[in-house]
């Protein structure tokens, strides 16, 4: 909050806008259980996503389901053991013709291709931890690329079915995915 003091002090004065210093409390947290509230659990796994060390996969779980995010993260296989048994895997995915089209029209095409490859998941490696994991629905997101118009829904799937043969939705912006009971509409 202290880093943001200019922005926040000028957001009350210039546009009424509430004090985000007495709304927001930040709390700090490491690997393991995150939140243990009666009927919800948020728990961390740290992920590999250099340079950045304090990098996580959550994962929520409540009434009987789980919902594992990857966060940003190379691939790292004991994501699926933490995954195991999730309604859903949200896994961030990169394509590997679209990582090298990005890469092609780069002045910094080795520092870029090196992060990339290191701090980042293949579709197809996202397929591996969702298919060891079990989970019942996998979905992309965070995906690389995210502007190439010659990258369309069918490039994600069918490297993603080389690897994952259950539902998988390719995110986009205001998407919906709906788990648990089908629930019937009432008159």
């Amino acid at each position: 909050m202290a880093s943001m003091a200019f922005d926040i002090d000028t957001r009350i004065a210039d546009e009424g806008r509430p004090d985000l210093r007495g709304l927001v409390q930040v709390i700090e947290f490491d690997e393991g259980v995150v939140l243990d509230e009666k009927e919800f659990r948020v728990s961390a796994l740290r992920v590999p996503h250099p340079p950045i060390v304090d990098a996580f996969a959550l994962r929520f779980e409540s009434c009987g389901m789980a919902i594992v995010f990857s966060g940003d993260t190379a691939y790292h296989p004991p994501l699926a053991d933490f995954a195991r048994g999730a309604d859903l895997l949200i896994h961030e995915a990169m394509l590997r013709r679209g990582v090298e089209a990005i890469v092609s029209r780069t002045p910094n095409v080795t520092t870029l291709r090196e992060h990339l490859y290191a701090a980042h998941t293949l579709v197809e490696d996202a397929g591996r931890i969702a298919t060891a994991a079990g989970v019942k629905h996998l979905a992309l997101n965070h995906l690389i690329p995210s502007d190439d118009a010659t990258v369309v829904d069918k490039d994600w799937r069918a490297a993603a079915a080389s690897t994952w043969s259950g539902p998988l939705s390719v995110g986009r912006d205001g998407m919906e995915i709906h788990i648990g009971p089908v629930r019937k509409e009432t008159a």
